[in-house]
């Protein structure tokens, strides 16, 4: 069955494209073949990090979003992964409703995953809340849990929005914070992540020993909480 994955989120800076970078190392150590889209046009990760399996997508050009479509209906055997720059949701919104994209997906027995990816604030509570009033049941979601600020979500557990997620069949994955310095030396260095976990004898910036080891305890738990989504 063709799976098409939204990496989304809408508000900046929550890790949207880390975690599309995470799935996409995923899918590659387990052998899954993949096609990835890349919305941002400034600070594209997946054209940088994964060049080989990415392409730029115009999130204002249906022309260029129908080919997510395309590519899911023509390659059902390839997961499609979407990375969504912050402040894409109301064109990407406006071209699912006007092209009738979850309609004819359900048609051609494609699953569309939202993967929205939160921090601990309230503005991401909110713009969950507004995500699910919009689709409803419409969309398969995933709640990435970023914990690059805070361990603890306590405005999402009291808000009852979680609740309401949930009662849509969606599904919640943690994904621990990586030391800030790892992540800093993995960008400067403009490594995927199996390179971050991997001996580098050729920069004079290169993630040492430990902050490899700090890198495959990271991938470890975080490979763990994708597969308990059993998707």
């Amino acid at each position: 069955m063709a799976t098409i994955h939204l990496i989304g989120g809408e508000k900046g800076g929550v890790g949207k494209s880390v975690v599309a970078r995470l799935l996409a190392q995923y899918m590659i150590d387990h052998d899954l073949p993949f096609i990835g889209f890349d919305t941002d046009k400034s600070h594209g990760s997946l054209l940088r990090f994964y060049a080989d399996y990415a392409s730029p997508t115009i999130i204002d050009n249906y022309k260029s979003l129908d080919a997510i479509m395309e590519a899911a209906s023509e390659q059902p055997e390839q997961r499609i992964l979407v990375d969504l720059a912050a402040q894409t949701h109301h064109p990407l919104a406006q071209w699912i409703e006007e092209s009738g994209v979850l309609e004819l997906a359900k048609e051609l027995s494609i699953t569309i995953y939202y993967w929205n990816v939160m921090d601990s604030g309230k503005d991401s509570v909110d713009l969950l809340n507004k995500l699910l009033s919009q689709f409803g049941t419409k969309l398969n979601y995933v709640l990435v849990q970023n914990q690059l600020r805070d361990e603890h979500f306590n405005i999402l557990e009291f808000s009852g929005v979680k609740e309401r997620a949930l009662a849509f069949d969606a599904k919640v994955m943690i994904l621990k914070r990586l030391h800030a310095p790892v992540m800093t030396k993995i960008d400067s260095n403009s490594y995927s992540f199996w390179a971050a976990k991997n001996k580098d004898n050729e920069s004079l910036d290169a993630l040492g020993l430990l902050e490899r080891q700090r890198v495959k305890i990271w991938l470890s738990h975080a490979y763990k909480e994708i597969e308990s989504l059993g998707i």
